[in-house]
């Protein structure tokens, strides 16, 4: 997990300000690429489609994106995790021979697995246009291609190559939009998307395999790790639809729209949240900086202490330290981010004139940024407690934030519109809550968690 946040550390103990900057904007792109890559582009796109005048191009191809995360993040989310997991187990091993060959056999089973849902889709159900339908089938395995090469970027050391690999993306997809802006179906649009995002996905495939060059064997032999690793699956499946399920009661709101395709979406809202979601960029980047280089170095030093059977003073002394690195990595995470969050709610009317966003989405955003506050808090206490495998807590943290996005989203949309975006706020505050209660009394008991609850030897007796 803490492979380039080691060499991102760097670059921050310079003496200049320089570096300091390179660091946070390096770790905004290596852990949050993939997000920042779809809100530039979606935003840069829509400007020259809206300045083209094509709106009916606009929405089909906005719409063909929100379903596209939508499915490939709640379809993909248990092949992710489990090979993040099966990753990490050959790093820790200190065998990655087989890295390629996971590789390799994701992209497969993601294809696999996805592919004949989205024919279904875009040329069956939905009413499509044949190039918009093939374009959307290329960029949902696009996109489900960038999620299975993101969960080897936190292992690779080159930052610079994974910066210039979105950028390089983005510049594509940009200059390719302003060309093809004036097509008046979403083929031209959804190209010029898929262009850049097949060449970052291209870029960052180079430099995986550069990383390690070894041959593919194999390559499903990772999917032993769903038999022990169950739990982590079915985490990867509650998580990514606890994300989403709000916007899919949304979409059953009265103000929701059915395009001209038969797609049903909620732009509005929709458009909100894609946009609040960007404010936790800082976030991100200092968790990966961070929380994931001090809190590692405590994580690894506590528990090679007791494989070198230390003491039990000594363990109490390991323990008070990785405590109070992740209190002040979350503290000073909390801070800048609570900061950013303040800013941008203050500062949201100013941010739709600049950018001519509709003013309607005004109180939703508002309320999704704060939302997304606490939920980027959520996704760490959720990644704290990953780090000392409690499988069955983070799924118990995962649960009650899917059923609490869910009802509490289904309450705000029957106080009608005045009160959208509500239910998502209150369920991350809520699930923050629980998280934090959870995550405290598993912390406070490590030394017991360790020996006993989640020690495999005893619970094998």
């Amino acid at each position: 997990m803490a492979g380039i946040g080691f060499v991102l550390r760097k670059l921050t103990r310079k003496d200049d300000l320089l570096g300091i900057l390179q660091g946070f904007a390096h770790s905004a792109l290596a852990s949050n690429g993939p997000w920042l890559f779809t809100v530039l582009a979606l935003g840069g796109l829509s400007l020259f489609a809206d300045g083209s005048g094509q709106r009916a191009a606009l929405h089909e191809f906005r719409v063909v994106i929100i379903y596209n995360f939508t499915f490939s993040l709640v379809l993909s989310g248990p092949l992710l995790i489990v090979l993040t997991r099966a990753l990490a187990d050959a790093i820790y091993a200190a065998d990655v021979r087989q890295a390629p060959s996971m590789l390799v056999g994701a992209s497969v089973l993601m294809v696999m697995t996805q592919l004949p849902g989205a024919v279904w889709l875009y040329f069956v159900w939905a009413d499509f246009a044949p190039a918009v339908a093939l374009l959307a089938i290329v960029n949902l395995l696009a996109v489900g291609a960038m999620w299975v090469v993101s969960i080897f970027l936190s292992a690779l050391k080159d930052y610079r190559s994974i910066t210039n690999a979105f950028l390089a993306g983005m510049t594509l997809s940009l200059a390719a939009g302003y060309r093809l802006a004036d097509a008046p179906t979403g083929a031209g649009l959804l190209l010029a998307f898929t262009l850049g995002l097949v060449l970052t996905v291209s870029m960052l495939l180079a430099k995986i395999l550069a990383e390690y060059p070894y041959p593919v064997r194999r390559p499903f032999v990772f999917l032993r790790a769903f038999r022990p690793y169950w739990l982590l699956a079915l985490s990867g499946f509650v998580y990514n639809a606890a994300i989403w399920i709000d916007k899919w009661v949304m979409w059953t709101a009265p103000e929701a729209v059915i395009a001209p395709s038969g797609l049903v979406t909620y732009p509005q809202y929709d458009s909100a949240m894609f946009l609040a979601y960007l404010t936790i960029t800082p976030s991100m980047a200092i968790f990966m900086m961070i929380v994931e280089t001090r809190f590692y170095e405590a994580y690894i030093h506590f528990y090679r202490e007791l494989q070198r059977h230390a003491n039990f003073a000594r363990i109490q002394v390991n323990h008070r330290a990785l405590v109070r690195a992740l209190v002040d990595g979350v503290r000073n995470m909390m801070v800048i981010q609570g900061t950013v969050t303040l800013t941008v709610i203050l500062l949201a009317p100013q941010i739709f004139e600049l950018f001519r966003i509709d003013f309607l989405q005004l109180g939703i955003f508002r309320l999704a940024v704060l939302g997304s506050f606490f939920q980027v808090l959520v996704l760490m206490l959720l990644i704290v407690l990953a780090y000392f495998d409690f499988r069955g807590p983070v799924l118990a943290i995962q649960a009650f934030f899917l059923l609490s996005n869910g009802v509490l989203s289904w309450g705000s949309l029957q106080f009608g519109f005045a009160f959208y975006g509500y239910g998502f706020f209150l369920a991350c505050l809520a699930s923050f809550v629980f998280a934090y209660v959870v995550t405290a009394r598993f912390l406070a008991d490590l030394p017991y968690q360790s020996f006993v609850r989640n020690n495999q030897s005893v619970a094998t007796v």
